[in-house]
């Protein structure tokens, strides 16, 4: 951690992966660049950012989730498991997160994490690569970023590829649900950030991964305003809310009890999907499209015990992760979990592998009208335009999550047998923790867009938006993977400027 800076030439605003892609890029790129990353949340791990999952203290890893949750954490210590959470009420919150205080009916399971590392110190590790409609077709770089993304999270399809029963479970999923898939999106093992440690502890990459060696961040420094050229300081840019023809001159950080401006030459907003447009909301910048089609994943889960399991001496307790790619035929993706005990009370031996949890997350209807908004009157918890989210599933919506439910169900059959008689589940709006186009990328700047495919503000030169918000098509995967990308291509583009 270094000495508060007065100046910088790129301020970060988040340290989660796609903040700190670009901190990474740029030092490896543009290593003149004076770069500063700030973090409203605080430090729970050294090296910054890691994953909480590699904290081996059960006491001292429940401590590290309880300070993520925000300003004022409720949840004491938690064991929750899936089950737990999907059964309960739709609010119960996941260890290292917070829930909205107001403004969710609409979306109750909305959750946010608050820390060095931002939400990368708490994820599954999942990175697919999105394929057929999923794909941003008005980036020809996607695929080299895309790559280069793989690189910075250190991901691999091999990692759990061969845990007991994995082979197993593809085969049957393969068996029932590949006849109509091209090669590309056939059941396969699921690309992982995560690697094993000579002792054979698993390692999940956070934010520190792809840091890097890159330490010049702050944590608890709330940044509450990006400034721009001719800021009045009120939030008013000089050009009503659109901020055309604007400049970013810094931040306002508030740290230590108190305000302080940075300048700088290029800001990049990477708080999250939620927290990113409050805060170009709060500093002015407020082209028509911000905050709009909010896209969460409509997530349906299920679980089986796998029937027949074929005789083996090599059972640990080492889980699988399978992935079931998304098509435009079948516009779910599916990630399915051999859980290494089961998450309900179950008699009888378990074998390591042999309960198999199914997530199917759908792409959903985008809409204009979901969206992020922002009060004027009041504020959060951090002094913040307190956040109303708005948000509906359509009849396509609605259609698309009952051929899911078919679709899981099939998945399941040919695995195994239900642990009880429950449908499969359908998880609350906000449950996904996906979150999507709250600040969209486009092609041109016609008020359905935030940002341009280099991932700048329309209109406001050297102000850049990243993290999941940015992704603009309608996903069904797991979106860091294209995130990080995304952020790649607007770091690369930074350091081709300046």
């Amino acid at each position: 951690m270094t000495r508060f800076p007065t100046e910088v030439d790129v301020a970060i605003v988040g340290s989660g992966p796609a903040g700190a892609t670009y901190a990474r890029v740029l030092s490896e790129h543009a290593p003149h660049l004076r770069v500063a990353v700030f973090e409203a949340g605080p430090l729970i791990s050294d090296p910054p950012g890691t994953h909480v999952r590699n904290i081996r203290d059960a006491e001292a890893r429940a401590e590290a989730q309880r300070r993520c949750e925000g300003p004022r954490p409720s949840r004491p210590a938690s064991t929750d498991t899936m089950d737990d959470y999907a059964r309960s009420a739709n609010r119960l919150q996941r260890p290292g997160t917070f829930l909205l205080d107001s403004g969710w009916e609409e979306f109750p399971a909305a959750a946010m994490s608050t820390n060095v590392g931002g939400m990368g110190a708490h994820w599954t590790g999942a990175c697919p690569r999105p394929g057929e409609s999923e794909i941003i077709d008005f980036l020809p770089d996607l695929d080299a970023w895309l790559t280069e993304a793989e690189r910075l999270l250190g991901v691999s399809a091999e990692a759990l590829a061969g845990a007991p029963l994995a082979g197993e479970v593809r085969r049957r999923l393969a068996a029932a649900l590949d006849a109509d898939r091209s090669a590309d999106r056939r059941v396969r093992p699921m690309p992982l950030a995560v690697r094993r440690e000579p002792d054979g502890h698993l390692r999940w990459a956070g934010a520190d991964v792809v840091f890097g060696g890159f330490r010049d961040i702050h944590p608890d420094a709330l940044v509450t305003r990006v400034l721009l050229d001719g800021d009045t300081g009120n939030g008013d840019t000089g050009n009503g809310d659109t901020g055309n023809g604007d400049t970013v001159s810094g931040v306002r950080v508030r740290a230590g009890g108190a305000e302080h401006d940075v300048r700088a030459r290029v800001v990049v907003v990477a708080a999250d999907s939620l927290r990113t447009p409050q805060v170009l909301h709060a500093s002015g910048v407020r082209p028509r499209a911000l905050g709009r089609y909010l896209n969460d994943q409509p997530q349906i889960v299920y679980a089986v015990r796998l029937r027949d399991i074929p005789p083996s001496a090599a059972h640990t307790g080492i889980s699988g992760v399978s992935w079931v790619p998304f098509t435009d035929a079948h516009p779910f993706h599916g990630q399915v979990m051999q859980l290494d005990a089961s998450p309900v009370p179950f008699a009888g031996e378990i074998v390591p592998g042999s309960i198999v949890g199914l997530g199917w997350f759908c792409a959903k209807d985008l809409q204009e009208s979901d969206r992020v908004a922002f009060s004027d009157d009041e504020v959060d918890d951090y002094g913040m335009p307190a956040i109303r989210i708005h948000y509906r599933l359509t009849e396509r919506d609605l259609a698309n999550l009952e051929t899911a439910e078919k679709e899981i169900r099939q998945a399941a059959e040919a695995l195994g047998d239900p642990l009880d008689d429950q449908p499969p589940l359908r998880f609350p709006n906000g449950a996904s923790l996906h979150y999507q186009g709250s600040v969209r990328m486009g092609q041109a700047d016609d008020g359905t867009s935030v940002c341009g495919p280099d991932s700048q503000v329309w209109g406001v030169r050297g102000l850049y938006v990243a993290g999941n918000g940015v992704i603009p098509t309608a996903t069904a995967c797991n979106p860091t993977l294209t995130a990080v990308a995304l952020a790649v291509g607007g770091a690369l583009s930074i350091a081709k400027e300046y």
